[in-house]
């Protein structure tokens, strides 16, 4: 990997249970380069960790993941001097990460927890364990096996946006002795510990090597047990940085077990699902404010913590199982929803936020036209708050108490407010953004990328910029609120009534701007932009309009025709641009590729609407996809032909897993397998 660019993960292992992961190469080595190493919070704790026997070769056999936090490697010591076919020696190579806490799981089981009081930041200055790794050597001859065993780590403390750039990154200098080995900066230390002092130990240019010589028995084993843990001085913590999100503790099982008549049908579907759930119980979080609130981090590595669009749609796929998780995401969100105007984080009254970090990020964007710069609370985003409503209604109809939802109703109207004030800034009655002014994000919907909202013609639109799924949640958040006014209020407030009459206009609106017929058919534009102009090409986001009630028969109907051809339809899923369209390009981030949320969107709009032949098939396009995938779905991937034998292709850098992918594909199992969906209206 050259310097400067951004580190495949595609062929990488990763165990994580949220906030660490480990990344490796697929045999479990973690060498010190691009994205391997062990994170917590957002930085990289250890960037090399090797093992391995002296005049010996490693021979990879296989892989196996025992759950989203846990892997174990196996392969063969082949010694030099080794004359025969059949290997004699065998390791067994098992690593786990995360605190080892009775967390009650059940298998498959994901984790939430009740709700409670900030937790005592003291409490966390304590060594927390990190990682746990086991090796094992078994020798399967008559004789003793004598070998020098041979471990090498370092640490670098590199932030994740700096791993993600390609930055190199000093190492930090060890202090290390046969018994293990310490690294510190800041108020930060990671140590490493084996259960046995090595006969040997080494130390050079911050790469700290570790030998022991040991004798295997005839027909025996021998083990080593290493241990990383960390232990953070919360009194280096400057005022200004966000207290870190918090595994969920104390814990009981988040209800994510699918009904029985789903897994019992068995297939591709409910290994999906089942991966799926394991993942998404990896990725948890819980809010240092109020520990009994979890959510779901938005993707490892990159997205590692709370992102405002994401853990929302994560939680409302997963309503058909659980409301615990919505509640919480809900809340979590709701306790940051902007006060005031700053411009440096783009907080505006009643919006909610787009991200928060423990550090800002600060990269080159991909095209080094500018500096990317987001504050570590950051609320550049058009989309989440129309989404937040949604969600709470969706809840609220599964099953969210009703005093939960009460709580929440300031909050609510607040972010109905900013739906007509800041997020209509120029008043023509659609939700827009002008993008960052300073170093933040250009794009503000999901297809955040700079070149993400493109013409027909390849040509790249210029903000402002009114997105038609952004409409579509806007008319689906007032027709929510509106409902929720009048239960929670009542109707003779006539709060209800103004954002039903609000939602008629704007439907209006939208069918007068956002519908062209062209060489592509009829269909709505992706955008208007700054000119009003409609900008033209099919794209996915089309899909998110189904289901939000913006759309009459006809127009859904037209809809469902784009969405099932083979100009959107890969075969794997949907693509994010149409193939017939100039800018084009199945493996480009956001204008050809396939991402599973968007397609999980699609599906469940499309059926939503009676469409179930097109639902189907994307569904199962998808569901195709994920077995090539291992059943762990990716962020995104390539927009490949299914039909003209094309093989579905990684995108390199994709995160993976990913919460909303992840639930997506929960979700689309869940179709397939016939659960019931969230119910329409609240009895």
């Amino acid at each position: 990997m050259a310097e400067g660019q951004q580190p495949a993960l595609h062929d990488l292992t990763t165990v994580l249970r949220a906030p660490d992961v480990a990344i490796s190469a697929p045999d479990g080595q973690i060498h010190a380069t691009g994205a391997h190493g062990l994170y917590r919070h957002d930085r990289r704790i250890l960037a090399l960790l090797e093992a391995g026997v002296e005049e010996a070769e490693l021979v990879p056999t296989g892989a196996r993941a025992t759950g989203a936090e846990q892997v174990v490697f196996q392969g063969t010591v082949r010694k030099h001097t080794d004359r025969t076919l059949d290997p004699m020696l065998r390791y067994v190579r098992e690593r786990q990460v995360g605190e080892e806490t009775d967390r009650g799981r059940d298998k498959g089981q994901g984790q939430c927890q009740h709700r409670g009081p900030r937790r005592d930041l003291d409490a966390d200055d304590r060594p927390v364990e990190v990682l746990r790794e086991s090796w094992t050597v078994h020798n399967a001859t008559e004789a003793p096996a004598e070998l020098a065993f041979f471990v090498t780590s370092a640490g670098d403390f590199a932030a994740m946006d700096a791993v993600k750039s390609g930055a190199p990154a000093a190492l930090v200098p060890p202090d290390a002795g046969r018994e293990g080995a310490r690294w510190t900066l800041g108020g930060t230390t990671v140590r490493l510990v084996p259960e046995r002092a090595a006969d040997e130990v080494t130390a050079a240019d911050g790469v700290v090597r570790w030998v022991w010589r040991v004798t295997v028995p005839a027909r025996g084993s021998w083990q080593l047990r290493l241990t990383a843990t960390q232990y953070e001085d919360s009194s280096h913590r400057s005022p200004e940085e966000p207290v870190p999100f918090l595994p969920p503790r104390p814990v009981r099982p988040l209800a994510l077990t699918p009904p029985a008549s789903v897994t019992a049908a068995g297939g591709d579907a409910v290994r999906l699902l089942g991966r799926g759930l394991e993942d998404l119980d990896g990725l948890l979080l819980a809010d240092p404010d109020s520990t009994d609130d979890s959510f779901l981090a938005a993707g490892s590595p990159w997205f590692f913590t709370l992102f405002g669009r994401d853990s929302i749609w994560a939680a409302r796929f997963l309503l058909p199982l659980s409301t615990e998780l919505a509640g919480g995401t809900l809340r979590v969100l709701a306790a940051r929803q902007g006060t005031r105007y700053d411009a440096r984080t783009e907080e505006q009254p009643g919006r909610i936020p787009h991200e928060i970090r423990r550090a800002p990020v600060d990269i080159d964007d991909p095209d080094k036209s500018k500096r990317l710069y987001v504050p570590p609370l950051y609320y550049g985003t058009i989309d989440a708050t129309p989404l937040w409503v949604c969600l709470l209604r969706d809840a609220w109809r599964a099953g969210l108490p009703d005093a939960e939802v009460a709580e929440l109703l300031p909050t609510l109207r607040a972010a109905l407010k900013w739906q007509t004030g800041p997020g209509d800034p120029d008043g023509d009655g659609f939700c827009e953004y002008q993008g960052s002014e300073g170093n933040g994000l250009s794009n503000q919907g999901w297809k955040d990328s700079g070149d993400g909202i493109r013409w027909a013609d390849g040509t790249i639109a210029r903000r402002p910029l009114a997105l038609c799924e952004v409409q579509g949640y806007a008319h689906e958040a007032a027709l929510a609120g509106a409902e929720l006014l009048d239960a929670f209020a009542g109707k003779e407030t006539g709060e209800g009534e103004r954002w039903r009459s609000w939602a008629a206009e704007l439907r209006d609106r939208f069918r007068e701007a956002f519908w062209v017929t062209d060489e592509h058919g009829t269909y709505p534009v992706i955008a208007l932009d700054g000119d009003k102009r409609a900008v033209t090409g099919p794209s996915s986001n089309m899909a998110h309009l189904l289901g939000t009630g913006l759309l009459n028969e006809e127009e859904s109907a037209l809809v469902a025709e784009h969405l099932a051809g083979p100009a959107l339809n890969s075969g794997y899923g949907l693509r994010t641009l149409s193939s017939r369209t100039d800018g084009y390009n199945p493996l480009s981030y956001h204008c050809g590729s396939v991402w599973p949320h968007d397609t999980a969107i699609a599906v469940l709009g499309l059926a939503s609407e009676g469409h179930h032949k097109q639902a189907r098939a994307l569904a199962e396009g998808l569901l195709r996809a994920g077995v090539a995938f291992g059943y762990r779905m990716p962020e995104l991937f390539g927009g490949t032909d299914h039909a003209a034998g094309e093989p579905v292709l990684a995108y390199p850098a994709s995160c993976r897993p990913q919460a909303w992918s992840a639930a997506g594909g929960v979700a689309v199992a869940g179709y397939l397998a016939g659960w019931p969906s969230v119910p329409l209206a609240r009895d």
